[in-house]
């Protein structure tokens, strides 16, 4: 299967660039997966689409401000506006990180991106904050920018970050992060921090939504994946085959099982709000018996068309690049000609797509 056959084209406007100031007034498109019929709703609409006897399953990761900028060990660089710490004019000395994953054998090391790749090699010291609060050695070079960091050990490390560190928008929003994305660019419910970009289909919900689902007897529980490298790599083969995701950290509380597990055996619809919630249940549910049984790990799984989904019923997400892992997730769940046909529905009637954009729930 190529890779190019899930490209759409996109007009640039149609990139959100901000949020929308009331999280619930985002568009909803609504796509049947048995028709791919499309309908044009209001994400303050989505609780009229659920049953009572739903089980929507959430990814309570928070996000965390991943992306660090410092210098290079023995080069100066001109001090980093605050206000603007995402130019992208790299003067001599200057380096830009983004943290994706912590190493579980030893807490001082975590994978990262860095840029300018090519010159940051093995051993080299890096220094950030405006008085070298953090410092860390380069101890694993891989490609594509990716390297292995280990910090000196600080005491206060999370607390540090969140004071220097900057929150991790993507690529396609063209503008530096500012105060307002450390609340905005999370969702209402996380809680167990460790991604570096967010569920962005949670984004919509606010406590006024999450309380009119509990109104009307929905039952919900939570997950936790970290988002991490695998959620937004891009893919640079030819053939989907061939693609390789790296892994992401997740969890499930034995609470979280029982209520899965118990949907599953009672034939209830369960409801994924987001493709990291649907590669977290698919990759926990890989035993004989269908029901989850990974309560913890490292999930890798690469759901393309083909994949038989064994928990997943129903989706929320919002819209994905193309020729993107998560489009192609999209299109096993929701059938190929289905999804891009909508995707070519949303650009028509002038959605907002990716990170801060509008969302499609597929049933």
């Amino acid at each position: 299967m190529l890779v190019s056959e899930f490209h759409y084209d996109l007009p640039e406007e149609l990139i959100a660039q901000q949020p929308l100031a009331d999280r619930a007034a985002s568009r909803l498109l609504r796509v049947e997966r048995s028709s791919g019929c499309c309908e044009d709703r209001c994400f303050s609409d989505f609780v009229q689409l659920l049953r009572t006897d739903d089980l929507i399953v959430f990814n309570n990761t928070r996000v965390f401000p991943a992306r660090l900028y410092g210098r290079r060990a023995g080069l100066k660089s001109h001090r980093v506006s605050v206000h603007n710490p995402a130019s992208r004019d790299f003067l001599r000395g200057r380096v830009e990180v983004l943290l994706t994953r912590q190493v579980e054998q030893d807490p001082n090391e975590w994978e990262c991106l860095v840029r300018p790749g090519r010159k940051i090699g093995l051993a080299e010291h890096l220094f950030f904050g405006p008085h070298d609060e953090l410092q860390a050695e380069v101890v694993g070079r891989g490609t594509f920018g990716e390297r292995r960091i280990r910090f000196q050990p600080l005491e206060n490390f999370f607390a540090t970050i969140e004071t220097i560190g900057h929150i991790p928008l993507p690529p396609y929003i063209s503008r530096p992060d500012s105060a307002s994305d450390r609340e905005r660019y999370q969702t209402v419910y996380a809680k167990e921090r460790g991604s570096v970009a967010a569920p962005t289909a949670g984004l919509h919900f606010t406590p006024e939504m999450l309380a009119r689902i509990r109104e009307r007897g929905i039952e919900t529980t939570e997950i936790t994946l970290h988002v991490g490298l695998a959620t937004f790599q891009p893919v640079r083969v030819e053939h989907v085959e061939e693609h390789r995701l790296h892994s992401e950290r997740y969890s499930i509380t034995p609470q979280a099982v029982e209520k899965i597990n118990g949907a599953m055996q009672s034939r209830r619809r369960i409801i994924a709000i987001g493709t990291t919630t649907v590669r977290t249940l698919e990759y926990a549910a890989q035993g004989d018996s269908g029901e989850i049984l990974r309560r913890s790990g490292q999930a890798d799984l690469f759901i393309y068309p083909g994949y038989k989904f064994r928990v997943v019923d129903a989706m929320l997400t919002n819209f994905h690049l193309p020729q993107s892992t998560l489009l192609m997730m999209v299109c096993a769940f929701g059938g190929k000609g289905n999804v891009l046909r909508s995707y070519e529905h949303a650009v028509a009637q002038r959605y907002r797509f990716y990170s801060y954009g509008d969302c499609m729930f597929l049933d």
